[in-house]
């Protein structure tokens, strides 16, 4: 294969490695991007500032159904920090 195959083959595998990534942990809020990964955890106050009222809330948990994006579940340490955001079934 030519090099330039090579690079095309190569960015679009890490572009998809990027897009998969970006997905798990983090969902939109507006204009921001909410993620469990952040260097200093994001707080429930930050989370609702940003995504407004969640659709429900079960303790720790809070759950974002919002219209057009995946529904997302949010879950809290005990110090009111961001700890995981995933899609439940």
């Amino acid at each position: 294969m030519t090099k330039a195959i090579h690079l095309s083959l190569a960015m679009a595998l890490a572009t998809l490695l990027v897009a998969t990534t970006a997905q798990a942990g983090s969902m939109r809020c507006g204009s921001h991007i909410i993620a469990d990964d952040q260097r200093h955890g994001i707080g429930r106050y930050e989370v609702l500032k940003r995504c407004g009222e969640p659709t429900e809330r079960a303790g720790d948990t809070w759950i974002y159904d919002k219209p057009g994006q995946a529904r997302r579940a949010l879950s809290f340490g005990p110090d009111g920090t961001l700890r995981d955001i995933s899609t439940p079934r």
